[in-house]
């Protein structure tokens, strides 16, 4: 009865908002609802569909206190020119109140090439820190007690070699791999479909995911495995949805890769983790992120069969969003910033990165830096936004949003099982398209102003070039050469031929677990590039072919 006479009110108010458009008609494309009511999210169930904060199915946070008991970790991306300058840069973030390092490496590092390799003349140093050996690793974290620090690394084709070089740096610290606390993002199908930094084609790229799950459940416990990573599909274009869909999608076929190499379910799930972005609108990420944990827990309880609740948990690293800076005026980035960062912590994140200003014109300088940190510590001392768990919770706005987006991503994951799996669908550039087709569709509301972005396409002004960026010297190539050749020459050869020699031959073995061979090997200095030539030797090279 209630719902009878909410419905004839509902219409009642309809006819008043028909006369107030025909008086001020609304501002073009707002394809949002005008009005949320109880009707929007009939059949609602709390117990079934939120529950509390930390018990299943997780819509309200994976913690029962959140950030009432300790604040997320904040994270600053950083990493660039050469290991000594980016050791700076992190000793530099954890005096200013940081609580753990993300690390950004250069395009050669990512892609498995040394420094001295021709390839990657012009790019070291250039968008991250370049890593050739155990050697640089052991300056990049001098100083830095790997004991104590949260560590997260943005690697995927190689990561078990970054991994490697970084058990071995913390050995050499006194600190043994089970205290070690980070994660490596390791998600190389996000890679295949949205960013371009792989090397091995999928099947041996898989074998190396479920390697280093089964090396680290057992020596690096408290390791996240991998950061399964929606981030760079919404860089790419994706919706809010698509960015949970896929990015699910692809940890539902880790999950099956790792259940067929033998591995049990609860042994490696509690260790996986997600990468979200938080994009502009506020309302619709705080429903995102709310959506994606409970469509994960349904995931692994249901499908998998987990029974941990810790396998349930899809807990997430958040990062803002770095295409939504504009070179425009700058300064309006710094709001962008805290809108985002707000987002994200009444979603409910676990982990925060936070954007500087000046990133959509070169690398952030220190002052900007520590602003975007400062923004963190804001909106977490000062906003009140941490002091209620899911504040959002109840808003007859928000629920109907987390339902809409969890429903879409549903079927988007049905339409990926039917292709077969995610990496069929990457393979068969379903995945490619559809964020491409958003990516334009989004681009056309720009261009035609039913998309505002302000300082782009609207309250322009006249603008004096940028000046005090932050640029990468072309001498750091020339240095980190130097460095390179060095260190070669100091080392034990025929210790790193006969550890190269035996990873080559554990390659080729396909139940052989390739992390010990691949931390023997950084042990005795073997480099980035050689160890990854072995490994494109065996594996080959992928060949991106996507079906038009």
């Amino acid at each position: 009865m209630a719902n009878e006479s909410l419905k004839a009110k509902q219409e009642a108010y309809a006819a008043k908002v028909e006369k107030a458009v025909a008086k001020n008609p609304e501002r073009i494309n707002l394809p949002k609802m005008r009005l949320a009511t109880p009707l929007d999210i009939e059949g609602f169930d709390y117990e079934k569909d939120l529950g509390f904060p930390g018990e299943y199915p997780f819509t309200r946070g994976v913690q029962p206190t959140m950030y009432r008991g300790r604040f997320w970790t904040m994270r600053m991306y950083a990493g660039f020119s050469t290991a000594e300058e980016s050791n700076k840069r992190y000793r530099y973030l954890l005096e200013s109140g940081g609580t753990g390092l993300s690390c950004a490496f250069d395009l050669p590092t990512q892609i498995g090439l040394d420094s001295d390799d021709p390839k990657a003349e012009g790019e070291i140093g250039k968008v991250g820190v370049a890593i050739d050996s155990l050697a640089d690793m052991e300056i990049l974290f001098d100083k830095i007690d790997l004991g104590k620090v949260s560590t997260s690394m943005t690697i995927n084709a190689p990561a078990s070699v970054l991994l490697a070089m970084y058990i071995a740096v913390a050995e050499k610290q006194g600190v043994s791999a089970d205290k070690l606390n980070g994660t490596i993002q390791n998600d190389i199908l996000k890679e295949y479909a949205a960013r371009g930094t792989y090397i091995f084609p999928p099947k041996p790229s898989m074998r190396l995911i479920t390697n280093i799950f089964e090396y680290c459940s057992k020596n690096v416990p408290h390791w996240n495995t991998i950061s399964i990573s929606g981030y760079h599909i919404r860089e790419a274009g994706s919706t809010a949805s698509q960015e949970i869909a896929f990015t699910i999608a692809d940890g539902i076929a880790y999950c099956e890769a790792a259940i067929k190499a033998g591995l049990n379910v609860d042994d490696f799930a509690g260790r996986l983790s997600f990468f979200w972005n938080a994009h502009n609108n506020v309302l619709e990420e705080v429903a995102k992120f709310r959506a994606s944990r409970r469509v994960w827990a349904k995931v692994m309880k249901e499908r998998f069969g987990a029974t941990n609740p810790k396998s349930w948990m899809l807990r997430v690293h958040t990062q803002t969003a770095g295409s939504m800076l504009t070179a425009q005026q700058p300064d309006n980035n710094v709001v962008r910033v805290a809108l985002q960062t707000a987002a994200a912590v009444m979603g409910g994140t676990q982990s925060l990165h936070t954007n500087s200003k000046d990133e959509a014109l070169a690398l952030p300088t220190e002052d900007s830096v520590r602003v975007a940190l400062r923004t963190q510590q804001i909106v977490a001392e000062e906003s009140g936004l941490a002091d209620t768990v899911d504040p959002l919770g109840g808003s007859y706005y928000v629920e109907y949003l987390t339902n809409k987006i969890e429903a879409e991503c549903w079927d988007y994951i049905k339409k990926i099982d039917e292709l077969g799996g995610a990496v069929v669908a990457i393979e068969k550039g379903y995945i490619q398209r559809e964020i491409q087709d958003s990516a334009y569709k989004w681009q056309m509301e720009v261009e035609k102003k039913e998309r505002i972005i302000v300082g782009v396409n609207k309250y322009q002004i006249k603008e004096k070039p940028p000046e005090g960026l932050l640029r990468v010297d072309a001498s750091v190539g020339d240095f980190q050469k130097g460095k390179l050749a060095k260190m070669k020459a100091g080392r034990d050869q025929a210790a790193v031929a006969a550890k190269l020699a035996a990873l080559e031959t554990a390659c080729k073995d396909e139940h052989a677990n390739l992390m010990p061979l691949i931390l023997d090997a950084v042990k005795v200095y073997a480099t980035l590039g050689e160890i990854c030539g072995v490994m494109r030797k065996v594996f080959g090279e992928y060949q991106p072919h996507v079906s038009l």
